[in-house]
């Protein structure tokens, strides 16, 4: 499995991965306070950064040898929250897996396996170098 602690920023917002498989990364991210906005929920730069990431994983797992990857276009769709001192879940899968770009869904979801966010991201397949 991929160690996400290889991303500095994915170290720091404390992602784990729990399962990841070309066709589906899961992890999770226990929200804290400086995760959060006003009311201790999570804020919403903290659950794109989350699905960012595990979008990425996801495209790494399924690059050429060799190929790097980037994102390139984000869209979120925010559905509810979740609370500092919860645990939320992510479950990422494929749209697309092309020659030149992936294009992944997050959903994300609170402890009670409510659907609180949805986020589609496409990520472009950098060629190998050299």
């Amino acid at each position: 499995m991929i160690d996400v602690n290889i991303m500095p920023f994915a170290k720091l917002m404390g992602v784990r991965l729990k399962e990841a498989g070309k066709d589906r990364v899961v992890a999770e991210i226990e929200v804290r306070a400086d995760l959060c906005t006003t009311n201790n929920i999570m804020h919403g730069g903290a659950y794109m950064a989350f699905a960012d990431t595990v979008g990425a994983v996801a495209t790494v797992l399924n690059l050429p040898k060799g190929a790097g990857t980037t994102t390139i276009e984000s869209k979120t769709n925010f559905l509810g929250s979740v609370r500092e001192g919860e645990t939320a879940r992510s479950e990422t899968t494929p749209i697309h897996i092309g020659r030149t770009t992936q294009v992944w869904q997050t959903k994300i979801f609170n402890p009670a396996g409510k659907l609180v966010a949805v986020v589609t991201q496409t990520q472009m397949v950098l060629p190998p170098k050299g």
